[in-house]
Order: structure tokens, then sequence, then C-alpha cells
């Protein structure tokens, strides 16, 4: 099976498709921050590109393998910041519409199977962008099924909900079933990911471990890591000359922020700020600083040799915007079976 990664970024999707032994024939994102991270680590090419600018009969013959969509795969994480429960400002994201581009593209092509994953919110927040993709596929004879699934569930030692929506024109497609919680396997927790990187000190970079690197902090912001108790503490532990004055008065405000993640639990849903205390919990179990980028890749499941190309700011993006590569994997893994199992149904 081809896919295509549409808006793949630094390529967590693609990573995950071609582990469960989907041929991604390119990525396409507008972006040229991600450019040398996509390609160096996957080897295939990345088309920095306005999708809005691209149509169908362009990549058809551009890439002519693509002509082959029985065996072809859409796939389409368009940013979702629009549809973010993160996100509090009432006027329209610039991106709301990009949904709507990935439906005329499948529209265009009509590939055999379609992958879509985005935030939980896109259902409420997005429901007109949503009920407009949703009404494409129905039009073009796909048949579809979508839920949240989380990436904790899937071996992602991180609690990350993604909804995850499967169509197809020549199968009744299935979503995944969790490998990971309850009476599965256990979850894989922080200490599993991240107990044995060598120690940093805020930052610093280490020599040898590939984008083993921890922001920088002020003197304040070092006293407030110092003062936060190990494996989970919180801001509330602080003295009071510490304190936030936003965060004096009674105002509690966002309770993980400047927190630490705990050992034996899975890490919170990581952002493109992952490597900075003050945008969540994002500060390490013991050593008093932030997660490094390479925690914070490996919290995502991608390998060590991953390796991210860029600044510490564009490398966070591409770290905390990425799909899980397991979770990818996964879901690439149960699409895969699914198209080999009517494959070989109909060759008898």
């Amino acid at each position: 099976m081809n896919a295509v990664d549409f808006f793949c970024g630094g390529g967590g999707m693609t990573k995950g498709l071609i582990d469960a032994g989907i041929n991604v024939v390119f990525g396409l994102d507008y972006n040229p921050a991600c450019q040398n991270t996509y390609q160096n680590n996957n080897g295939i090419p990345y088309l920095n590109r306005d999708i809005t600018q691209v149509t169908g009969v362009q990549l058809l013959e551009e890439y002519p393998i693509l002509n082959d969509t029985d065996e072809l795969l859409l796939v389409g994480c368009a940013p979702c910041q629009p549809f973010s429960s993160q996100r509090h400002s009432t006027e329209e994201h610039e991106a709301v519409n990009l949904l709507d581009e990935f439906g005329r593209l499948v529209e265009e092509i009509l590939p055999a199977h379609v992958l879509v994953e985005n935030v939980p919110g896109i259902e409420k927040r997005g429901e007109a962008v949503f009920n407009r993709f949703l009404t494409t596929l129905q039009q073009n004879h796909y048949a579809y099924v979508y839920d949240v699934l989380n990436a904790k569930d899937f071996g992602v030692p991180q609690n990350r909900k993604r909804l995850i929506l499967i169509a197809s024109r020549v199968i009744i497609p299935e979503l995944p079933e969790a490998t990971h919680g309850g009476d599965l396997l256990p979850y894989v927790t922080v200490h599993d990911a991240i107990h044995d990187y060598p120690q940093l000190e805020a930052g610093e970079e280490h020599e040898e471990v590939a984008n083993h690197r921890a922001a920088n902090l002020s003197p304040l912001n070092t006293q407030r890591i110092e003062a936060t108790p190990h494996d989970g503490g919180s801001r509330t532990d602080w003295p009071d000359r510490l304190r936030l004055a936003c965060h004096i008065n009674g105002h509690v405000g966002h309770t993980d922020v400047y927190g630490r993640m705990a050992w034996n639990q899975v890490s919170p849903t990581l952002t493109s700020k992952c490597f900075s205390i003050s945008n969540g919990r994002f500060g390490h179990p013991e050593q008093n600083r932030a997660i490094s980028l390479r925690e914070a890749a490996t919290l995502q499941s991608f390998p060590d040799d991953y390796v991210f190309e860029g600044t510490l700011q564009e490398i966070g993006k591409q770290i905390g915007n990425a799909v899980p590569v397991l979770l990818a994997q996964r879901v690439g893994e149960q699409i895969l079976a699914q198209h080999e199992a009517y494959l070989e149904q109909h060759a008898e």
C-alpha cells in the first residue's frame, strides 16, 4: 500500500506508517523548517507547498504511482489549533478550512482509504467543517468510522487523546484495539521512557545524544524548579516569594504550569512548548530543568535515531505537534491488515 501524508510536519505519522509496512511516497506541508527533519529521517521527499494551491491532477501527474488508487491511502492531519480546547479566541483561525482542502483532494484523487487525525474538539468546535468532510466522504461512497483514542492505550508514554477517522471505499473500516491499560500490557511510564538519559543542566546540550538539549532558565525560574518537589510536584508547594503575581489572591490558573512530571505515570499531553516549564507540567521529575527535546521526542515515541533539525523553538513545534509514532503505527497496521484481508478474499 502507498500513502501520502498531508500536513506531515516533522514526520510522526509518516514514521509510524513506514514502521507499519506502508510505503509513504511523500509528505506535504507548508513549513520549510520541517523539511530537513522529515527528509533526512524518512528518506522520502518533503513537498513544501501550500495545500490550497495543490490539485489532485498535479499530484497524479508528478507521482504516477498514485494513479493506482486501489492501493492508495491519503492521510490528512490538518493543523488542530482552530479546534483545540486550549484556544480561547473568538476570531476564526486562518487554518480552519484546511480540512476542506484535504477533502477536496480526497474527492479529486479518490484513494481506497483515508486517514484523519485531529483533536477531539473538532467534532464540536469545528462541527461545520467536520460535517462537510463527512458529507464529502458520504457523497463519494466511503464507509467511515471515528472515535477519540488515547495514545497511552497503544504504548505511547503520554496521555494524549486524539480523534482518529478511517474511511474506505473497499472495506468497512475498524479502529485498532488498545494494547495497554487494564488487563492488557501496563502503561509505559515516564520512568520507562526517559530515566536512563544522561543528566543535564538547564541550558546544556549533550555532546553524544542527539537533541538531548534542555532550555535555559532564568535565575528566578531556577529557584522555582528547585522549590518544586521531585516526582510530580507543583507550584502550589512554592514559598510566597516565588509565586507569580497572577496566582496570588486566590487565582488558581493552570495548575500544571511549572510542575514536574511523575516518574510512574504517563506524561501529560505534550505541546509545541513542551521544552518550557512555564507552559505546562514539563519539568523533569528530578533534575532542575524542563524535559529535553530528546526526552520529549521519546515521550512521543520517536526512536533515538530520529534526529530533529532546527532551532529550539522549531524542534519543539515539530515534536509537540507530531502524531505519536506508535499510535500512527497501530492505526497503519489496522488499515493494512484489513486491506490485505480484502485482497485475499477477492483473489479467491
